[in-house]
Parts: structure tokens; sequence; C-alpha cells
């Protein structure tokens, strides 16, 4: 995973995109029905702002990319949320591939992690915690809240400080955020981006009940809280960014230690997901393969967990000793065949060693024991293309995304196979709808022009890209539409030269 340098104008691009919707917020004027934070901030609003921010988070390039690292926190937040959630929420989870141990939560149920995060739980429980947190402030609208207990400051102040939020999410240095914080709201700003007092305690309140509810050690919260606290002790340590934005004091964690005591008492014991999670980012953040390896092998392979086999196996992958890998691989998927990972580390190391059929009935046998598993499904897809046999993994690709709403990684990965399958029509297709995910309306209609200029066109597709247009044309904004026109004019003046 490699980063990408943040732009140093992230704050007044972010405070440009947020703008105009909270420009928008603030034209509506309905009654006040529940919550007054309504009257400022609709939860459309809120989900277009967190669409906006996912938009610049997704150009940083920071976002984790890994399949069964992004399954593994969207299935412990899901699991969660079904317990803090009243439905009337849709959450996002992803992780930010950045050493700092952060959490945030965005407008719209977008929820974030940092690596450094992850590789500082010391348990699922803790995880789930600080996840359960996470999700408490988007239930409970603290955002929302905020931004309506400070309305009388100027729109361009509001848009500015969601801006800092934006670069502090996607891990910009803390000069760009505190500059942005300033410009915005001078001394006073970092009390308004952190969550009160209040919104903190009631955040740990509703998310202790959701972790014990969903069947984890309602302890786990406050057991991070200690972590973090005890790693901020001494002056050698920076202070973690999660307790500058949610700062923990001894009264907090011994409240939430008595929340906890109130549920009944639970065993739990970490999922095999967990160490997987754990240990391909421990490889990942290895300076050189070398590193990896030397990482793993110091400790004697006959006390090894399975999580740390499986990262010396991921280590040996990565430094193309893939027939280590394999007998590693082949150890694990014998032993407990019902964890996906294994199977498909074990048919990776086999395409590895060129041993193509061996590495295909991998795949298919773990198929059907998993059907539309996403990292399954796109980890073979990859390999299917990697062997010049696209057509099978565009239809595969198909069938998943059709059945789970895709990534813009996924989309990206079906073009490919469309195109490389000789459907040309379809792969402009995916593309566009690539666009879109990232934000760029122009760019995507473009695509779909393109996809109608395929001379194989058929009349289906005709009408189903030109409908697409028309629906993508409901939401661009007048100048928009006018580079749009502009666009067009230009391809129509060519299509007339001889």
């Amino acid at each position: 995973m490699i980063k990408k340098p943040l732009k140093k104008n992230c704050v007044s691009l972010a405070a440009a995109c947020l703008l105009p919707l909270l420009a928008h917020a603030a034209e509506i004027n309905l009654p006040d029905m529940g919550s007054p934070a309504d009257a400022i901030l609709s939860k459309t609003d809120e989900a277009q702002i967190g669409r906006a921010i996912m938009h610049s988070i997704r150009g940083s390039g920071q976002l984790v990319e890994d399949p069964l690292i992004a399954e593994y926190v969207n299935e412990i937040g899901h699991r969660v949320a079904a317990y803090a959630n009243d439905g009337d929420h849709k959450f996002t989870f992803f992780v930010i591939d950045d050493p700092v141990i952060n959490a945030f939560a965005l407008p719209g149920g977008f929820i974030g992690i940092h690596t450094g995060l992850l590789e500082a739980t010391r348990s699922e429980d803790e995880l789930a915690g600080v996840l359960a947190h996470e999700i408490a402030h988007v239930t409970q609208r603290h955002i929302a809240r905020a931004v309506h207990a400070n309305q009388r400051q100027s729109l361009l102040s509001t848009a500015i400080m969601l801006g800092a939020i934006v670069a502090g999410a996607a891990g910009a240095g803390s000069d760009v955020v505190q500059g942005g914080i300033a410009v915005a709201q001078g001394s006073q700003a970092q009390a308004q981006i952190n969550f009160t007092r209040s919104n903190e305690y009631e955040a740990d309140r509703i998310g202790i009940s959701a972790l014990a509810d969903a069947g984890f050690d309602p302890q786990g919260m406050a057991s991070f809280f200690e972590v973090i606290s005890r790693s901020s002790g001494s002056g050698e340590f920076k202070v973690p960014e999660f307790l500058r934005t949610h700062p923990v004091s001894s009264d907090r964690i011994a409240e939430s230690r008595g929340r906890a005591r109130e549920y009944p008492p639970v065993r739990t014991t970490d999922s095999k997901n967990y160490g997987i999670a754990r240990a391909r980012l421990l490889v990942a953040k290895q300076n050189t393969a070398e590193d990896a390896v030397s990482f793993f092998e110091r400790q004697n392979y006959e006390f090894m967990t399975d999580a740390q086999r499986y990262g010396l196996a991921v280590a040996y992958t990565r430094n193309g000793d893939h027939q280590k890998a394999n007998r590693i691989f082949e150890e694990l998927v014998n032993r407990e065949p019902e964890v996906i990972a294994y199977h498909i580390g074990l048919a990776q190391s086999q395409l590895a060693q060129e041993q193509i059929d061996a590495a295909v009935r991998t795949f298919e046998k773990a198929r059907e024991l998993f059907p539309r598993n996403t990292p399954l499904i796109v980890h073979y897809a990859e390999a299917l293309l990697q062997l010049g046999r696209p057509q099978y993994a565009h239809e595969m690709l198909l069938d998943l995304l059709n059945n789970t709403p895709p990534t813009p990684d996924q989309v990206r990965l079906i073009a490919r196979a469309a195109d490389e399958a000789g459907e040309s029509a379809e792969a402009y297709y995916y593309m566009a709808e690539y666009r879109f995910m990232i934000g760029d309306l122009l760019g995507g209609v473009s695509f779909l022009q393109r996809a109608l200029s395929v001379p194989e066109l058929n009349e289906i597709q005709r009408i189903r890209f030109e409908s697409r247009i028309d629906f993508i044309r409901e939401f661009m904004t007048e100048e928009q539409l006018q580079q749009l026109q502009r666009s067009r004019s230009v391809t129509q003046s060519a299509s007339l030269l001889p």
C-alpha cells in the first residue's frame, strides 16, 4: 500500500465542494420534527456532505483497497450497527492507510479507522468498541447538532471547518488541519471540531449497549481507551490523534467500565479474520519484502498462532518465496477449510508457481464453499485476467456486483474484464459508473457518450446508456450542463470533418 501525498489545498477544495450543500441546507425552512438539527442539516444533506468528503478521501489515494481487510472491517461494523441503528442510517466502513491511531465518523454514516488504530487494538472487542463509539456519533447526529448549535457562524466558516475534518480524516499534516481551523473559527476552532464532552459520554453509552447486544465484550471500549491513554503517558510519544478528537479522562474510563459491568459478562474469542486483517497490515507496513519475512521469522514457527503463520505465508508471497508460502497455505486450508483467506492464499501461491490447473481448482472449490464472497471473487477475477480468461472474469464479477454494492476499484476491475473480453460498450459503461462514484459527472457522461458511439451497440444498450445520461443530467449544475453541451458540439463538428 503506497501513500500518495495529499494536496496542500485540501481544506479549501473540500470547503468549495461542501459550501453549496451547506447553503442548500440553510435555505430549507421546515418545521422542527424531532431533532432541531434537521432544520439546518437534514439527513439527506448529511449524506450528500458525507459523499463529498469521501470523494476527497478517495482522491488522496490513502484508502486501503485490500478486499480482505475492507470486507472484515465492514463485517464488524455492520454487526455492531445492527444494534445501534433504528434503520434510518446506512453505514459504510473503510480503512485509511496511516500509522496514526485514529478513527472518525463523517456525516451520512461513513466511518473510517486508520491502519494504526487497527494495529494498536489488542482484541476484536477493542476494535468493535471503537466502531461502536463512532456509530453512536452518527446515530445521535452529533455533527448535525454541532452545526445547529453554531448556526450563527457563516456558512463559509462551517464549510472550511468540515474541510479541515476532511484533511484530518485523510491523514493530512497537522499544519494543514490547524490552518484550516484557524481560518474558520480562530481560537475556538478545535473545541468546535471536537465532539463535546456530553457527545462523547452519549456515544460511549449508546456504543457500549450496542457492543453488548452484538455479542462483544462491553468492556472492549474502555479497554482500548486505557491502551491509548497509556501510550501517551510518556513524553517520548506523540499524543494519539484519537485522544485529540476524543479526549479520554480517567473519570470517563471509569464510567465506561462501570457501565459495561451493567451487562452480563461474556467470554469472547477473536475471529480468524481479525488476526488475518492485522497480519496483512503488518506485512504491508514493512519497508521491504525481506523485512516482512524477518518480522515473522524471528518467532519460532512451532509456537506461532495461525494468524502469525498466515502472516509469514503472505510475507513469503511478497518476497517471491512461493514454495514456502504454498506449504503454509496448504497446512492452514487443510486444518481450517472454512477460512476464505487461506483458500485465496493457496490459489495465489499455486498460480505464482504456474500450477494453473491446481490454482483454478482451488478457486472453484472455494467458490462452491463461499458463493459471492467479495474478496474471493475479486481475487479469482484478477487471476482469470492474468490467465487470459476475461469473459469468465466478467461474468463472475457481473453476478457479484449485481448482488453486492461495489467499490470504485471493483467497478474499475469489471471495466477491465469487459474491455479485455472485447465488450467495449459495456467497458465504457462501467468506466462511466466508476467516474460517477468518484464524483466526476462530466467524465462519466463522456464515457457513456463513447459507449453510444460503439458500432456494434444494440438497441437495449442504447436505451440504457441514454437513460443513464438523462438521469445524471438532473444532478448537474448549470455550468456542468453548459460544458456538456460545448463538448457535444465539438464532437458533432469533428464528425463533419472530411
